[in-house]
Order: structure tokens, then sequence, then C-alpha cells
């Protein structure tokens, strides 16, 4: 299968066959730059109005951070952060686990990332849930913090 085919399977209705494509393209990104010319794709996925490909572009995004050599992870960060005050809490996790692998890359970007994600209200979670985030905000922090 080739790169575009898997993209599109990241639209797929089946969630697993997406799912494992995010999974493919996940490694991939994790070992060769071949993504970082969808990094625009990833964006428009990341503020998709379907919650399954919100996420998956949102991860997608954070992935090619080690690859960034035109700052567009920096011109994108605040559109895609607005996933931290996703109605899904699910949703939130991810991307507070994801906003790891943008961290040690993109070292200028970290305050903004800290105050993005000190700034999750968890008031709104059920009481399951909201433990579960503040520890992910906490683990963030805490790597953005020995950054320094």
């Amino acid at each position: 299968m080739n790169l575009e085919s898997i993209l599109d399977t990241l639209f797929d209705k089946d969630t697993s066959k997406a799912f494992e494509s995010l999974k493919e393209l996940e490694l991939l990104s994790d070992n060769t730059d071949i993504l970082y010319p969808y990094i625009n794709k990833f964006v428009e996925m990341a503020n998709s109005e379907k919650n399954v490909i919100r996420v998956r572009g949102f991860r997608l995004f954070c992935k090619q951070a080690k690859w960034d050599t035109e700052n567009m992870i920096n011109k994108h960060l605040n559109d895609v952060l607005v996933i931290l005050d996703d109605e899904k809490p699910t949703a939130i996790r991810q991307a507070l686990q994801y906003l790891e692998f943008i961290v040690p890359y993109k070292m200028e970007l970290n305050e903004r990332i800290k105050e993005a994600a000190l700034s999750i209200d968890c008031t709104k979670f059920k009481d399951t849930m909201r433990p579960l985030i503040e520890k992910d905000v906490q683990n963030l922090v805490r790597l953005i913090e020995t950054q320094y």
C-alpha cells in the first residue's frame, strides 16, 4: 500500500483499519521525515468536526516535531492546542501524552504547552477521568521542567 492510501485510511469508517494505519504512520514518523510534508493535512485533521479524526491528526502532527525544519509546529501549535478544550476526555488525554513528542525538539514552545496544559478545566470531567487527566498534565509539566 502506498503512503497516500495509508493516509486516506485514516478517514475510514472502519476504526480498526484506521487505527492500524495510524500506528503504521506513527512508526514511520519515528524513523523518517517522510510524513513531514503532510503536516498541514495533520493540522486540518486536528481541527476536524469528528473527534477520531481530530485525535489522529493531532497525534501525527506531534510526531513531526523532530523533523520540523521549517518551524511548522511553531506556526500551527495554537491551531491544534484547541484539542485541550475538547469535550472528550480521552481526546485530551491522548493530546497531553502526544505533546511529549514536541517537548524535547521544540523547547521554545514548552512554556506555551505548559500554560495550555495547566489551563485545562478538569472540573468538567467525571470523577473517573479527572484524576487521569490531572496526572497526564503533571507528567507533561514534569517533562517540560526537566528540559531546562
